[in-house]
């Protein structure tokens, strides 16, 4: 199932979004402002991101940025009563996704993380589809026709990273950090043992190959 990371320091409005996040078939997690979120973010792994600015310690402009720098690259929503042009421009300038202006309809709000969850080509059903393999994020499986492979947690959240986001060059290091946590010690090698086992699963699938871009990092490319 989709998780999402609710930003949000005023509790009545927290509760108001994770409300209707739960009607519409998520699970969701909170933090009450930027700091908070990261520390989630380092043991949670979650979809999309909606994001208040004005909050105490670390306001989201500053979310915003540190998750970016960090090649961290979900989706994400700036929900605020900023309303002026600057500031949406620094919102999306800083990597914001999308930008509403409190008070949001909650079912415009839904309808925005349906297709910002769709440009990444995931879906409800936390699967992805590329051509005749799906994979199921539920059971960390691939099913392509009758035959399915079961990977490791990593290996598989290595693979959905790649291909949610088709053509799209990943460096080890951005790797490293999606999928270990930006505290990892682990050295960037780990990244390339990991790409080598997932090869050697799915080499003899035709809707898709993991390729090295030389010296910089992977790609998935759907065929």
């Amino acid at each position: 199932m989709i998780k999402i990371l609710v930003v949000e320091d005023n509790i009545v409005q927290q509760k108001i979004i994770t409300t209707k996040l739960t009607q519409e078939g998520y699970q969701f997690i909170t933090a009450s402002n930027g700091q908070e979120a990261l520390n989630c973010l380092d043991t949670e792994e979650v979809q999309l991101i909606i994001t208040d600015i004005m909050m105490p310690m670390m306001d989201g402009y500053q979310l915003i940025q540190e998750l970016r720098s960090a090649a961290y690259n979900v989706p994400i929503i700036v929900m605020t009563a900023k309303s002026q042009m600057e500031d949406m421009t620094k919102g999306f300038g800083l990597g914001a996704d999308d930008y509403m202006v409190k008070p949001v309809q909650l079912q415009e709000l839904a309808l925005r993380i349906k297709a910002l969850l769709r440009r990444a080509n995931i879906v409800a059903q936390h699967q992805l589809i590329i051509g005749n393999t799906c994979l199921n994020e539920d059971e960390l499986s691939l099913k392509y026709f009758e035959q399915e492979i079961v990977f490791p947690q990593k290996e598989f959240r290595v693979l959905f990273h790649l291909l949610s986001y088709p053509n799209r060059i990943f460096t080890r290091l951005e790797l490293l950090d999606s999928i270990w946590g930006m505290d990892t010690d682990l050295d960037e090698r780990v990244v390339d043992a990991c790409i080598n086992k997932i090869r050697r699963k799915v080499e003899h699938l035709p809707d898709f190959k993991i390729e090295t871009v030389r010296g910089v990092g992977y790609r998935a490319k759907n065929d």
